[in-house]
């Protein structure tokens, strides 16, 4: 906001948003990739089936995975 001389709580006001946005850094967690990856994988397989089913495999893949 420097490079066009308006403060940052003008900039804000104009565009809508809460000033605190502009401060902080989004932060992901080390493990989203793998979960995308397995939700896509099975919303491919089983197209029909909605988050609450695929949630429910996702979990009891888990759950076999940590049993073995």
């Amino acid at each position: 906001m420097a490079k066009l001389g308006v403060s940052e709580r003008f900039a804000c006001r104009v565009f809508g948003q809460h000033r605190s946005t502009q401060r902080k850094k989004p932060t992901g967690h080390a493990d989203d990739a793998g979960l995308t990856a397995d939700i896509i994988r099975l919303a491919t397989r089983y197209g029909r089936y909605g988050y609450r089913r695929i949630t429910a495999m996702l979990r009891s893949e888990v759950s076999i995975g940590s049993q073995i």
